[in-house]
C-alpha cells in the first residue's frame, strides 16, 4: 500500500510518501517538506501566532493535494512538541481540521520516544542488544532504552534545538558566562531522570536519530547523506568537544556554510551541539551511532503491525 506520513515537527512540516507492506522496509517514494519553524512562531504567552497557524494550514492543505497526486490510499498525520505544548493547541488543531479536513494526532513526548525506539530497533535488529536512543527535535529531546521492541524507559524533555535557540540565542552569540549557564540547565534537565536509563546497565549500542544529530555528526566528519543510508555513521564525542569552542564563536552565516547544515537550521547548530555533548557526557558514551530511521518510520511500522494483526 502507498501511505502518506504527515509529520508536523517543531522545525519542519514533512510529508513522506512510502510504499509499505508487512515484513518489508518502508520504501520512500517521494517527499514534500517546508520549514515551518513552529517552535519559533510562538508569542510571549506560548501560543502559536496567526502567521504560524496560516503557514501550518497552508502546508497541510498542499500536503493533501500532494498525497492525492501520488496515489496515497491512507495518510497518517501527527504533530509533535511545538503544537503539543502551545497554549492554543486545541484551537490550532481545530482550525487545521476545519480548513483542510485533516485531523492531526498530537503525539505525547513518551510516544515520540517509543516510536523512534521502535524504528531504531527495526533498523539495527535484535543483534544490537540493549539500545539507548537519543533524538533531538526542534522542541524536545527524547530518550529511550531497552532490549525489546518496546523500550523499558522512554521520556521527553523540552530542550529541543529550536526551543533553545529561541530562548537563549536570539541576540546572537552568547557570552562565556551565558554558555556556562545554558550548558548547566541542559545537563540538569537530562541528568534529572538519567537513572531511568542507567539503572539497567550500559547499553550495547547507543544511537542518535533525526536531522540535528545527523548535521552535527556530518560537521564532525561523518559521511555525507549522498553516500546513501546504508553507510555507517557516528557522532564522535572527542571530535565534538574539540569543535565546540569554534562553533560557539561562529556567526549564523558561517555555521550555514558547514557541511550538512541547512541555512534554515544554522541558528540551531550550537544549541543542538550542546545537547548532544551533554548526552554523551552524562551517559558516559564515547560516540553515538546515527540511525537513518526515526519517528516517521516508527509511525509507519506501528501502523503496519496493526494492519497485520487486524488481517
Amino acid at each position: 500500500m502507498r501511505v502518506g506520513v504527515l509529520d508536523i515537527g517543531s522545525n519542519t512540516g514533512h510529508l513522506l510518501v512510502v510504499d509499505a507492506h508487512g515484513g518489508a522496509a518502508p520504501l520512500p517514494a517521494s517527499s514534500y517538506k517546508q520549514p515551518l519553524r513552529l517552535a519559533e512562531h510562538l508569542d510571549e504567552a506560548g501560543a502559536v501566532t496567526p502567521e504560524g497557524i496560516d503557514a501550518l494550514t497552508a502546508f497541510v492543505a498542499e500536503s493533501v493535494r500532494v498525497a492525492e497526486d501520488r496515489g496515497c490510499e491512507d495518510m497518517l498525520a501527527f504533530a509533535t512538541s511545538a503544537v503539543r505544548d502551545a497554549v492554543n493547541s486545541d484551537a490550532v488543531l481545530a482550525h487545521v481540521e476545519r480548513e483542510t479536513g485533516v485531523e492531526l494526532a498530537v503525539l505525547s513526548g513518551g510516544d515520540e520516544a517509543r516510536l523512534t525506539f521502535l524504528a531504531v530497533r527495526r533498523w539495527f535488529g535484535w543483534s544490537a542488544g540493549r539500545l539507548a536512543v537519543f533524538d533531538i527535535g526542534g522542541g524536545s529531546l527524547e530518550i529511550a532504552g531497552g532490549a525489546d521492541e518496546a523500550p523499558d524507559v522512554a521520556w521527553s524533555m523540552p530542550i529541543g534545538a529550536a526551543r533553545l535557540a529561541r530562548t537563549y540565542f536570539v541576540d546572537g552569540t552568547p557570552s562565556e558566562d551565558d554558555v556556562r549557564r545554558i550548558r548547566h540547565e541542559i545537563r540538569v534537565a537530562i541528568a534529572r531522570d538519567a537513572g531511568l536509563l542507567l539503572r539497567s546497565g550500559r547499553p550495547d549500542r547507543a544511537v542518535a536519530t533525526s536531522k540535528t544529530f545527523r548535521s552535527i555528526a556530518r560537521i564532525c566528519g561523518a559521511a555525507p547523506s549522498g553516500d546513501g543510508p546504508l553507510v555507517p555513521r557516528s557522532l564522535d564525542g572527542a571530535e565534538l568537544r574539540r569543535l565546540l569552542p569554534s562553533l560557539l564563536t561562529r556567526s549564523v552565516a558561517e555555521l550555514a556554510a558547514l557541511p550538512g547544515v541547512s541555512p534554515s537550521r544554522a541558528h540551531q547548530v550550537v544549541p543542538g551541539a550542546l545537547v548532544a555533548e551533554a548526552c554523551l557526557d552524562i551517559f558516559d558514551l564515547p560516540a553515538l551511532e546515527i540511525c537513518p530511521w526515526a519517528l516517521r518510520e516508527g509511525v509507519i511500522l506501528e501502523r503496519l503491525d496493526q494492519l497485520s494483526v487486524l488481517g
